[in-house]
């Protein structure tokens, strides 16, 4: 391609035009950091997902009440029908509790070590669901809305402040070895906002596919040159279309990240004393698996990477409980399987974040979609979906640690104190990053829409 030495006034003007949507195009990527609100202590989100419904009774939800009551029918609820028929009598749980910490939460012997966090801790004992089917209920959990297509929380979050690495995705989904959520890309969508708010998904067992360079170095460079001027070019005279901006800017982040992700993906540097910790040479392959995606959010999370979603568990599987947490026939034998995946990996991201200091500026939230019944599902030795009561905690930045909010009755059949809505959570996880959940909008379809809707309210006493 010739050089033109000369510019007539109509190329100077056409250029600058397109200069100008070039620098357009950074900032609708996401490129450069934005300013929230107000002043918050955090500055990105590590939100650990467990699909299927997690039993808040089996795990951080104590509830004595079910050893003392075990084999008798609920109160009030002999008859009750819910997501897959009729419940049996109430069951204990399978395993023993054990206080935690100077707070002395009790949470279940399966999560060890997590346990030795309690301290750090907040705990919302009272979450709601809209609805108890898995797909719409972990789209509701991740969008505030029951149907598809509605952004993330994470794509909010980008949108609002964007990135501070400008050769990482700002927002990352890793989904577990086993597979993705029900729901799948719903999850991380980034519905009407910007396309380029949409999550990029990979994990350590599989990488970003199609980064490496399909030509040499110089041929690379002398391309993407000349894509990038004809991208400027063929965009400023099409302004204000979102998907083609969206588009050049994933492309030019693509390029970027053949060399930045790769990197970020290796391994080969981590010490001996750090991969011992997350456990990702574990005997377990699922552990180990789970642990490398464990490990890869630490380093996305110290490079700048604005908000990470980590996936402990896939979509329903045809065997209930063996992919996920959908413990409807063998809680016992499930649980026993899922609870050393989650446990020791998650902890020791838990103390590497928080060993390198990140753990001041990041709040790292742990969700699922429902929680599940007090009884027995009839016939079974499982709990069916409960969307009445379910748990989920904050840690990290701005949250105040060995707190318990709201709970559920004396069975953890509903909840019963503070009843907290997934709006509720949205609004929390906003405010501790600074951003006002009334304030944070676009508009669609004639309306402002916002990640809470019409809802919601910060759990205050969670803040620290």
């Amino acid at each position: 391609m010739a050089c033109r030495t000369s510019l007539s006034r109509r190329g100077f003007l056409g250029d600058m035009g397109a200069g100008l949507a070039g620098i357009a195009f950074a900032s609708l990527a996401g490129a450069t950091p934005r300013a929230p609100h107000f002043s918050p202590k955090a500055r990105r989100v590590l939100q650990i997902f467990c699909p299927g419904g997690v039993s808040h009774i089996d795990t951080f939800d104590y509830k004595p009440a079910l050893e003392r009551f075990h084999g008798k029918p609920l109160p009030g609820g002999e008859d009750f029908v819910s997501f897959q028929g009729k419940n049996g009598n109430l069951m204990r749980s399978p395993w023993t509790f054990r206080q935690q910490g100077q707070s002395g939460k009790w949470i279940t012997e399966l999560l060890p070590h997590l346990g030795e966090w309690a301290d750090r801790m907040a705990f919302v004992h009272s979450m709601t669901s809209k609805t108890n089917t898995h797909g719409p209920a972990c789209v509701f959990m991740n969008t505030g809305f029951v149907l598809e297509g509605f952004p993330s929380a994470g794509a909010w979050v980008t949108y609002a402040l964007g990135s501070e690495n400008e050769n990482l995705p700002a927002y990352v989904a890793i989904p577990d070895i086993r597979g993705t959520p029900p729901s799948g890309p719903a999850n991380w969508t980034s519905g009407f906002l910007p396309a380029q708010h949409q999550a990029i998904v990979f994990n350590a067992a599989e990488p970003i596919r199609d980064l490496a360079r399909p030509v040499s170095e110089t041929e690379d460079e002398a391309t993407r040159a000349f894509a990038a001027f004809l991208n400027r070019r063929h965009a400023a005279r099409f302004p204000g279309d979102s998907d083609l901006e969206a588009r050049i800017a994933s492309y030019e982040l693509a390029a970027r990240m053949q060399l930045s992700a790769p990197e970020v993906s290796d391994f080969s540097k981590e010490t001996a004393a750090t991969r011992a910790l997350y456990g990702v040479d574990d005997a377990n392959p699922l552990v180990a698996a789970y642990a490398r995606n464990c490990l890869l959010a630490r380093r996305l999370l110290e490079r700048d990477v604005r908000y990470v979603t980590l996936f402990c568990g896939s979509r329903a599987s045809g065997v209930d409980g063996l992919l996920n947490w959908d413990a409807h026939k063998t809680l016992q034998a499930d649980y026993e399987r899922h609870c050393p995946v989650l446990d020791r990996p998650t902890a020791g991201l838990l103390r590497d974040l928080d060993q390198r200091g990140l753990l001041a500026d990041t709040v790292v939230v742990w969700t699922t979609e429902f929680g599940r019944m007090p009884t027995h599902q009839d016939g079974t030795l499982g709990r069916d979906h409960n969307p009445d009561a379910s748990t989920v905690w904050f840690l990290g930045a701005g949250v105040k640690g060995g707190v318990s909010h709201g709970a559920t009755d004396e069975f953890g059949r509903k909840a019963v104190e503070d009843v907290a809505t997934v709006y509720d959570f949205h609004a929390t996880l906003l405010h501790l990053l600074g951003l006002d959940h009334e304030k944070l909008t676009w508009y669609h379809n004639g309306i402002q829409r916002r990640l809470t809707d019409v809802h919601g309210h910060v759990i205050q006493p969670v803040l620290g």
